[in-house]
């Protein structure tokens, strides 16, 4: 995997941690975050959802910034945590609400909303009478757990915390840094970071499309072929493992001359 150069574009935090694993493994990587985390103002209607927690027969937290935000609030209101059941998509975030002392599952197999979908805990959790979920996400991510868990009779809240937001760069800054650091892979973690990606990309965008691009779902990888990217890697999940596991899959890029 020596061969890969690879641009990361997760929020500062996550791609230098991400960047670590990948060094690990011999892969060079280079970082451009293009998701700004930015926390929402806390309404009334959101601290009602908190002081309200104890109705929920399960809380769902879709993202780390979601658990550090949402744990925030619930410090704020409740002395002690109502018991009742966690659910995250991956292991990092899981990770946070455990050392907060909470009861946490989540797919051993599979970060994406169809694997969580599919958690024994989860079904058991929605089994009984009239059951209330909540759902501690940003500003109008993906509505797929909401629908499918209506479709099982639970009534579904969200708690949206934060908005992810481009940053701010300079014209060409996403094509003069592949360039400058021979990069030969793009990785984004999200639908809205792809469509970052695309944006910023501006005129380069058809020749940036041609290189590798690793994405965590098929959802995503939907979207970038619609938009051009003639190599998409569905890495079926965000997570360093994920990635790691993809790029053993690929052929190793030619060394640039």
């Amino acid at each position: 995997m020596k061969g890969w150069r690879l641009l990361l574009t997760r929020p500062v935090e996550e791609s230098q941690a991400l960047a670590g694993v990948l060094a690990e493994q011999g892969v060079f990587s280079s970082s451009l975050p293009l998701l700004e985390i930015e926390p929402l103002p806390v309404s009334e209607q959101n601290r009602a959802l908190i002081y309200n927690l104890a109705a929920y027969c399960a809380v769902i937290v879709v993202s780390k910034p979601a658990a550090r935000l949402g744990l925030e609030m619930v410090d704020e209101v409740w002395p002690q945590t109502p018991v009742q059941t966690w659910f995250t998509v991956g292991a990092a975030t899981a990770q946070i609400l455990d050392d907060y002392g909470l009861r946490v599952f989540f797919p051993a197999q599979g970060d994406d909303s169809e694997a969580l979908l599919g958690l024994p805990q989860l079904q058991e959790a929605i089994c009984g009478y009239d059951p209330k979920v909540l759902i501690m996400r940003g500003k109008d991510g993906r509505g797929l757990l909401a629908e499918r868990l209506r479709e099982q009779g639970a009534t579904v809240d969200y708690l949206e915390l934060y908005r992810r937001k481009l940053p701010q760069y300079p014209a060409f800054t996403l094509a003069r840094q592949v360039a400058a650091e021979r990069l030969n892979g793009l990785v984004v973690s999200s639908g809205q970071g792809f469509q970052h990606l695309h944006d910023l990309a501006g005129d380069a965008w058809p020749e940036l499309a041609q290189m590798p691009l690793f994405v965590p779902s098929l959802r995503v990888a939907e979207l970038a072929r619609e938009a051009g990217a003639l190599t998409v890697v569905d890495c079926r999940g965000a997570s360093a493992s994920a990635l790691l596991a993809a790029l053993r899959e690929q052929p190793e890029p030619a060394p640039q001359a």
